[in-house]
């Protein structure tokens, strides 16, 4: 294990139901926290605490035939997906297969110490298991959350980030999270942006032995990691842009996550500012760059009202509030432009 000293600061819902207590300011937060027994009155999470046969069985109850990608690798991976040894390609293969196949195959290996690694991700529940959140799900105050589920035996996920706020809920087995905030960017040594497992940029590092000498700085990372081990559950708060490394510990594990935004749907993805950035500026001359920073921080990252007060609010276009219409707006200008 990591030598990380902090743990991530745990919160009381309270109530006999502590889900229906998730207070908006919570639900908002900019720091990671867990809730210990937030989803404890699951049928779900009760059949794992009666036994991986219970678990496994009563997902089956809501299986209706639909497919599943899992992520499939060889022992030698010890559970953990990443890439090739040049980064050229992946050390696992993907594979379309219906769930309960999947389940069969994760069985078969429940007592073999060097088991494959077996992994569904990011599935949309009410697609995949109809009716399962009836009796298993979070009240989020009416956010419009997608509800995933993640299916696997004893895998590594590496550290990565997402542009949504995520509220992951430990149903059956046992997961630790290794988190780390926004800012330690530059100490994990971050893969390929636009080339990766799932289509997020992750850690290069191997978590269970990180050669230092290779990634000197991941030792700084640690001295603002969190770690969290979570039982059927109990749930953790990530934040957006947090980044965390997630490992299955036991042989049978299922989370339940939430993803929402805090902002409106029309807004794009600022990955999508980033790639454009890289094609328009990254190579530019210092002093251009410099000028460009300026720019960004004036109109972006610290605006004011004076910005734009000698403006008369029709003649503001593009700098005015952003609304549905005017992102399509934009949207329309920057396609054309792009395909010049």
């Amino acid at each position: 294990m990591l030598p990380i000293a902090k743990q991530v600061r745990e919160v009381d819902a309270g109530g006999a139901r502590p889900s229906a207590n998730l207070s908006d300011a919570l639900l908002r937060a900019t720091e990671p926290y867990v809730v210990r027994g937030l989803a404890a009155h699951w049928p779900l999470v009760d059949a794992a605490r009666t036994s991986i046969d219970a678990a496994d069985a009563y997902l089956r109850r809501f299986y209706q035939g639909a497919t599943v990608g899992a992520m499939l690798g060889k022992p030698e991976i010890a559970g953990r997906f990443f890439y090739n040894a040049d980064l050229t390609g992946f050390n696992y293969y993907s594979a379309h297969a219906r769930l309960d196949a999947v389940l069969d195959e994760m069985k078969g290996y429940r007592e073999n110490p060097r088991p494959a690694a077996i992994y569904v991700g990011s599935t949309t529940v009410d697609t995949v298991l109809p009716g399962l959140r009836r009796d298993n799900d979070i009240d989020l105050g009416g956010r419009d959350a997608l509800a995933s589920i993640w299916i696997g035996n004893q895998t590594r996920i590496a550290a990565h980030y997402d542009l949504p706020d995520n509220l992951a809920v430990v149903a059956a087995g046992r997961r630790r999270f290794t988190l780390f905030p926004p800012e330690q960017l530059a100490n994990l040594y971050v893969g390929p942006l636009d080339f990766n497992p799932a289509g997020q940029a992750i850690s290069l590092v191997d978590f269970a032995a990180p050669d230092y000498d290779r990634f000197p700085r991941f030792r700084e990372a640690l001295q603002h990691a969190l770690v969290a081990e979570l039982e059927p559950g109990d749930a953790i708060f990530i934040p957006s842009m947090w980044w965390h490394h997630v490992e299955a510990l036991t042989p049978f594990n299922v989370l339940v996550n939430y993803w929402w935004r805090q902002s409106p749907e029309y807004m794009d993805s600022p990955t999508n500012a980033l790639m454009l950035a890289l094609l328009t500026m990254r190579e530019l001359p210092p002093a251009q760059r410099s000028a460009w920073q300026e720019v960004f921080r004036h109109y972006i990252f610290e605006p004011g009202e004076d910005s734009v007060a000698h403006l008369p609010p029709h003649a503001r276009h593009a700098l005015a509030p952003l609304d549905e219409d005017r992102a399509r707006a934009l949207r329309g200008t920057l396609l054309k432009r792009l395909n010049r």
